[in-house]
């Protein structure tokens, strides 16, 4: 089976997020073949860079990120962004 590169994803605003870190499925990461680091694309323009922590109740299109770093880079809440993996040279 063909491992998924990447997705659009749902990014939500979340003030229980530590700064710097993300909350995803632990499905969705699976999928993705997420370790511990996203790199998170929006309108193919910005790019954020997250560390992951996996959490069952997070919804499978949706990655949570702290509500103050989404707000600071100018990132709306459900803003539909495009998640991969980030591999260890990069970022």
């Amino acid at each position: 089976m063909k491992m998924v590169k990447e997705r659009r994803l749902r990014l939500r605003r979340k003030d229980d997020v530590l700064k710097e870190y993300a909350k995803m499925n632990p499905k969705t990461m699976e999928d993705l073949g997420i370790n511990n680091r996203i790199e998170v694309v929006i309108g193919g323009k910005k790019k954020l860079y997250f560390n992951v922590m996996p959490f069952e109740n997070i919804p499978l299109n949706e990655v949570w990120c702290n509500e103050e770093e989404l707000r600071a880079n100018g990132v709306a809440d459900n803003t539909i962004a495009t998640v991969r993996a980030l591999n260890k040279k990069e970022g």
